[in-house]
């Protein structure tokens, strides 16, 4: 028999040359440990399917020696997160403006951008670059139109007796000024027609102020009730059907009123609603501050804020509002 290539022993196994040589052109050399010349082909060939995991040290090695990454020069530097977020907000708060307009704003203000930054920017955030994205909102339209803004709505009073009561609440958007345009128990066509005239009598000289009129679709608001509005150049917005949302202010209006006076008093007749709403609206104009117009009452922002004063060197009195249901407090010195 001859002798092992690898160990130089004589064994049974090596004499078969064709095995051998098979080893041989398998390991590609003859340093590695014999595959045991004393074992059969099997023992071999499981030696054989572990000898890639093996090697895998000496693939990662390879890939390490040819990886550049860390000696790679760095190419043009990122645009900082600020100035993502602003172009973001530039662009959120301005639809018409396309990716261009936004650059000029920044160049505007200081800070040299390429158009092509800010486009690929605007594509990152999901925002089309081009102008017009998405148009104003319907909450947009009614900030950015606030003061031109009257909006109107029916509540409903079930008495003591449990008789429906109706009444015609309107609210101007930009001063938050409410007003009580008529109270009946039967809310007819005619009738939303002459709370209308009543209405418009009542705001006096910021009529000429209000562009838009705000309403539900509501059958008793009928073409001789927008007749009256039209007439004085105030356009007519009809609220889509099944969305009090649309008339947000106006309907939290009417929940103000049911928490804070109808669902407090048992209403008797027409008479003592209209006289509790009278009283209440305004109390509601004068006295009661709004978040909205930073704790002021819309009487206040109208005119000015009132002037800071140190509330020790003064006295603070109550004054009871519909028998102590309210509170209005006022400084004597």
């Amino acid at each position: 028999m001859p002798n092992c290539w690898c160990c130089g022993m004589r064994t049974r196994c090596c004499a078969d040359r064709s095995l051998a040589c098979s080893i041989r052109l398998t390991i590609g050399c003859g340093w590695l440990p014999c595959l045991g010349c004393s074992r059969a082909a099997a023992g071999a060939r499981s030696f054989l399917s572990l000898l890639p995991r093996s090697l895998v040290w000496h693939r990662r090695l390879v890939s390490r020696s040819w990886d550049y990454a860390a000696r790679r020069r760095p190419g043009r530097p990122s645009t900082p997160a600020a100035i993502r977020k602003l172009v973001i907000r530039v662009a959120a708060e301005n639809p018409t403006w396309g990716h261009r307009g936004v650059q000029g704003e920044l160049v505007r203000l200081g800070h040299r951008i390429a158009a092509s930054t800010v486009w690929q920017i605007l594509h990152d955030a999901g925002l089309d670059p081009a102008p017009r994205r998405s148009g104003p909102t319907w909450r947009q339209f009614l900030t950015t139109q606030a003061k031109a803004v009257l909006a109107v709505d029916l509540l409903h009073v079930d008495t003591v007796l449990f008789r429906r009561i109706y009444a015609l609440v309107a609210v101007e958007h930009g001063s938050r000024r409410a007003h009580l345009a008529g109270v009946t128990a039967h809310p007819t066509g005619a009738w939303t027609t002459q709370a209308a005239r009543n209405l418009l009598m009542d705001l006096g000289d910021r009529v000429t102020t209000m562009k838009f009129l705000l309403r539900d679709r509501d059958s008793r608001f009928t073409g001789s009730f927008d007749a009256v509005f039209i007439a004085d150049g105030i356009q007519i917005l009809a609220s889509p059907p099944q969305a009090p949302r649309a008339n947000a202010i106006c309907e939290r209006m009417i929940g103000t009123l049911r928490r804070e006076l109808l669902d407090r008093i048992l209403v008797v007749n027409e008479r003592h609603l209209r006289r509790i709403l009278t009283i209440y609206l305004h109390h509601f104009n004068t006295a009661r501050p709004h978040r909205t117009l930073g704790q002021l009452t819309p009487a206040q922002a109208e005119t000015q804020p009132p002037p800071m004063i140190n509330l020790t060197d003064y006295q603070v009195r109550r004054r009871a509002i519909l028998d102590g249901l309210t509170s209005e407090y006022q400084i004597t010195a």
